[in-house]
């Protein structure tokens, strides 16, 4: 799948947002990819997933032992990455503030992780979800994700993987340009910040 054939699912599902935004990460950003929106039509939710396990080194791909990713935009790329690759999905959450297994998860000892994420922007986040999976017994091997948003910053300790690389610039919130100052900010994501 190439860049633009990946945009024009974005473009399909009205998942290219404009406005004032806060990311998880607590940046602030003109534009947003809405990955819950892209994700909604299983059939897109497929192809995208497949597209990114096609798109993982064959050495990572056979691997792999099982996928984990965080709760909440993790869920379902997650999971439809299990489906493509043939392993069982599960998930992390953060009840508390930190990442754990529930909902009777649980890794065997030194099970080999691909984590996936939608979109990573800092990487604080996977960084949390790698030493999380790390406590409770298993070794991420490699994440892979839809979107990597931080203009190739992000580093997660582990080979990295995104469908699609976008530059979109990024603000601390106080260091805004005029356009943003004069929008109010939403928060799309799902980190409470």
């Amino acid at each position: 799948m190439t860049n633009d054939q990946i945009l024009a699912e974005f473009r399909a599902a009205n998942a290219l947002l404009e406005g004032h935004f806060i990311l998880s990460s607590g940046l602030r950003s003109p534009k947003y990819l809405q990955c819950a929106r892209v994700l909604m039509d299983p059939a897109r939710a497929a192809r995208l997933a497949e597209a990114l396990a096609e798109s993982l080194p064959a050495d990572i791909r056979d691997a792999i032992d099982v996928v984990v990713s965080p709760a909440m935009g993790g869920v379902i790329i997650g999971h439809e990455m299990g489906r493509a690759l043939g392993k069982p999905a599960m998930f992390l959450e953060r009840p508390e503030g930190t990442f754990h297994l529930r909902r009777g998860f649980a890794l065997e000892p030194g099970q080999r992780v691909l984590m996936v994420e939608d979109v990573v922007t800092t990487g604080l986040s996977s960084r949390e979800a790698i030493a999380a999976v790390g406590r409770e017994g298993g070794q991420v091997i490699a994440e892979a994700s839809l979107v990597d948003r931080s203009g190739g910053e992000a580093d997660l300790g582990v080979p990295f993987f995104p469908l699609i690389r976008i530059d979109v610039p990024t603000y601390q919130p106080d260091a805004l340009p005029p356009e943003l100052q004069a929008i109010p900010a939403i928060k799309p994501g799902s980190r409470a910040a």
